[in-house]
């Protein structure tokens, strides 16, 4: 049995206001092509399949793309809500497309009714909000681990009957590394589930950490698809290709544009040509000149046109001197005081007769309306 272990597409997500859906397109071509030359008999999706709750009309597009090209491969999808999904939304129709070979599995009191393709039964563990399942499931405690073990525990209990075992599960388990870009789900404090809840299956297909994670022999994060955020720089994305009972190995997924962090001096990082390589990235700029340089993002981005985010940070700077008193104090003092106290060097001439300007303009439209 061959699945393809893949999670987090996080369809309508952009990254720093810039679109990521030809990306995400690019990515479904690949997952489609490698079904297809890899022979594999079922694709599993461990949750956050959209960005949020309610998704852009262009991704609900998007998703019933590549859920239609799976399916005409021959191949099977087993796939299971995250934190931003909406569980109720994405598992509409879960029944009537279960006879399409599409297999949702949204509903916690489903996790144990398992889809079996061949000698495997497949189990989907949605997301599980402790508080929703405490009542109904009578769990003793308002957690993650609780939640996850009861569910695991049917799971074992029906999984005697099949030769193979596969799980789906949308979870932070202990030990794994987490990135900027996902969503916290603790819980006070008790978000992380023990790897040992997942004891008992042949393979365990996680999703929720973006960056592709080994946990056990038999316990994987396939991470997100693409980078979102810039703390994902050096993560490899993509899939893992699983045969049930064997082997596991990562497929690289196309990079539609890499993301990359610079930090240094304005004049070094728009003249060394050892950054040249960082000129087609989306980039985190850190700039380190003592004193902030003006129009900082539109010089970056003469040479770095991908440039997305910009903060200061600078080396070897006097500590400014401390804000005098507002109350009492004219606008305009207050005002260029700030400029002086962000920038680190007053306004210049031009700068302060413009501010003058716009908060005398701003007293007149007060008294007038």
């Amino acid at each position: 049995m061959r699945i393809l272990h893949t999670s987090d597409w996080h369809l309508g997500r952009s990254f720093h206001r810039e679109s990521l859906l030809e990306g995400q397109a690019a990515f479904v071509d690949h997952l489609v092509e490698t079904v297809r030359a890899e022979q594999v008999e079922v694709v599993a999706v461990a949750g956050d399949v959209y960005d949020r709750a309610l998704p852009p009309v262009d991704a609900v597009a998007l998703f019933d793309e590549a859920l239609r090209r799976i399916v005409d491969t021959g191949a099977r999808v087993i796939m299971i809500s995250g934190n931003h999904d909406s569980a109720r939304r994405l598992g509409v129709a879960a029944t009537l497309l279960d006879r399409a070979g599409v297999h949702l599995r949204t509903d916690p009191d489903r996790a144990w009714e398992p889809v079996v393709v061949g000698d495997t039964a497949f189990y989907g563990i949605p997301y599980l909000e402790p508080e929703l399942v405490r009542g109904p499931w009578q769990l003793a405690e308002r957690s993650h681990t609780a939640a996850v073990s009861h569910a695991m525990e049917r799971i074992r209990r029906d999984r005697a009957a099949h030769r193979h075992a596969v799980v789906l599960a949308h979870a932070f388990v202990v030990g794994g590394e987490a990135s900027d870009s996902e969503r916290d789900i603790s819980v006070g404090g008790v978000a992380h589930v023990p790897l040992s809840a997942f004891d008992g299956v042949d393979y365990v297909a996680l999703g929720h950490l973006h960056g592709r994670q080994r946990m056990s022999a038999t316990v994987r994060y396939s991470g997100s698809p693409l980078a979102y955020s810039f703390s994902e720089t050096r993560q490899l994305k993509g899939s893992w290709l699983v045969e049930v009972g064997g082997r596991a190995e990562f497929v690289t997924a196309p990079v539609p544009r890499p993301v990359g962090r610079l930090r240094g001096d304005l004049d070094d990082l728009l003249t060394s040509p050892r950054h040249t390589p960082y000129e087609d990235h989306w980039l985190q700029v850190v700039l380190t000149d003592p004193v902030r340089p003006r129009s900082a993002m539109d010089r970056l981005r003469a040479r770095f046109p991908h440039t997305l985010a910009l903060a200061f940070e600078p080396s070897g700077a006097a500590p400014a001197a401390p804000l005098r008193r507002l109350h009492g104090r004219p606008e305009a003092e207050v005002a260029l005081d700030f400029v002086r106290e962000v920038r680190g060097e007053p306004a210049g001439d031009d700068e302060e007769r413009l501010l003058r300007q716009a908060i005398e303009a701003s007293r007149i439209k007060e008294a007038t309306a």
